[in-house]
Order: C-alpha cells, then structure tokens, then sequence
C-alpha cells in the first residue's frame, strides 16, 4: 500500500527530529508500505529548504515516489476543500494529498488527523 507522508512529518525529520526519523526509518521498514509523497508536497519540502541543504534534502526525498495529479484528482481535490475547509480549516495541500489517497488507495500518515477529516480517507497519525 502506498504510505503517503504528510510534509510536516518529512521537515521534521529534515530538521533533525528524532521522532520523525524513528517513525520514518518504521514506516520504510514495513513491507506493507512504500513511501510515497504527493507532487504538493515535495514541492513544500523543497521550497522550505535552507541555503546548503539541498544535496541532503534531495537524497531524502529520492527514498519517495512522487504521486502525480491528473485532472480527476484536481477536481476532487477542489471538491474536498470547498466541503471541508470552511468547518474543519483544510488546506488545498491537505485536500489535493487526500484526493490522491482516496484515487489510488493509499493511506495517509500524519501528525494532525483533524487535516484529514473525510471519511473516505485512510488516515493515521504518526505519533
């Protein structure tokens, strides 16, 4: 199943939070799961890198595959922040992450499951 990781869990682990490395080093460790981000996401990770952090941050983002969005995801993901956003503050990144789960039947690993609350969304929290 793919593991989709929520990029507030992947900066902590680029800055150096030992909850997010244990919990990432599991997650990569359970043959059940394959690591997996959506293409939102990465760009988040990149756009908040430091100056001298890239080479480090690619090499952590190549043990993912970058989920990509088509048009039947984009239109779901607008759907679910029009319905989700104005009662439960879901972001578009959250929104577009859930789309591309619920599409290709992935589960979400997160920190604030409150993001995720659709319910035909596979979610877990991560610690």
């Amino acid at each position: 199943m793919r593991a989709y990781v929520d990029s507030e869990i992947m900066i902590r682990h680029l800055r150096g939070k030992r909850k997010a490395l244990k919990f990432l080093r599991q997650l990569s460790e359970n043959p059940a799961y394959e690591l997996w981000t959506g293409v939102l996401n990465r760009s988040e990770i990149l756009s908040s890198m430091h100056v001298g952090e890239e080479d480090n941050t690619l090499l952590f983002l190549s043990h993912f595959k970058t989920a990509l969005i088509n048009q039947e995801i984009a239109d779901m993901s607008a759907e679910l922040y029009r319905q989700w956003n104005p009662t439960y503050g879901v972001d578009m990144n959250a929104a577009l992450l859930a789309a591309t789960a619920i599409r290709t039947g992935g589960r979400i690993f997160c920190l604030n499951k409150m993001m995720y609350p659709m319910p035909e969304v596979s979610v877990e929290k991560a610690w």
